[in-house]
């Protein structure tokens, strides 16, 4: 290939992508074919696009979502296991200009943090919740989550979530939005890259929500895979979340400016 052509590819308007300077240079070390790794790319992509990198706060407990710390270039806090909504609503109120977001998953998130979930969403505290639900504890070995759907089959449930027994899955996104705290309530995906430009979309109207002052809290799930949990390749795993993850866990916004859709 000639110089010319070189040049001519590495020209800014034939860029297609380049990695935001919010992410470390580590390498992730999540399981292949993740969605974590994705979701983590597009929150600092948004962080850098709203110039708030020297301004943001993020907070992670324990699950998979404590790998964060290594892998987002904020500041960080570490909260105890579902904490995380108790922790960022100190942060916010005791620094009130900052850039507020906790990064939680399913086990976290609706599990031993359901209180602190459900009580931040509705004191309306000004942060932002992005909550990864892939259905699974993905960290400890795949045991059964708050979120696993009925019949699925994990280390706790090897015959599958008898509902009769086990419960229903707690869709905690339609139960949040249903508070008077919460302003922006939405569901979405990252497994293509039409699902994470939409993803996006959605984080940056969150966080562009506490920057504005918005009188209330935003909540992003987003359904992910867990492939390793799931005993699943990668492709695999992402056309099982459509066909069994999707309609369970519908996709798009619930709530928006403070009303259900």
């Amino acid at each position: 290939m000639s110089d010319i052509a070189i040049k001519d590819i590495i020209k800014p308007e034939n860029l297609v992508y380049e990695k935001t300077d919010l992410m470390t240079d580590k390498t992730l070390s999540y399981c292949p074919g993740c969605g974590h790794g994705t979701a983590h790319r597009l929150m600092m992509e948004v962080v850098g696009d709203l110039g708030q990198e020297n301004e943001t706060v993020g907070v992670a407990p324990v699950g998979c979502s404590v790998l964060a710390y290594e892998f987002m270039n904020v500041d960080m806090q570490e909260a105890a296991h579902g904490r995380a909504p108790a922790v960022a609503t100190a942060i916010k109120r005791l620094w009130p200009n900052k850039l507020v977001f906790t990064y939680q998953g399913d086990g976290d998130l609706a599990a031993i943090g359901t209180a602190e979930t459900i009580h931040a969403c509705n004191r309306g505290e000004q942060i932002v919740i992005v909550f990864i639900n892939n259905g699974i504890y993905g960290m400890t070995g795949g045991q059964m989550a708050p979120t696993t759907l009925p019949q699925m089959k994990t280390s706790t449930s090897p015959y599958g979530r008898d509902v009769a027994t086990m419960g229903n899955p707690l869709k905690i996104t339609e139960l949040v939005a249903q508070l008077p705290g919460t302003y922006y309530v939405t569901r979405h995906s990252v497994h293509t890259p039409a699902a994470a430009r939409k993803a996006k979309r959605a984080i940056k109207k969150a966080f562009q929500n506490q920057l504005d002052g918005k009188p209330g809290l935003s909540f992003i799930e987003i359904v992910s895979n867990c492939n390793s949990g799931w005993k699943m390749e990668p492709v695999q795993s992402n056309i099982w979340m459509e066909e069994n993850m999707f309609p369970y866990y519908k996709l798009g916004d619930i709530k928006v400016d403070g009303k259900l859709l």
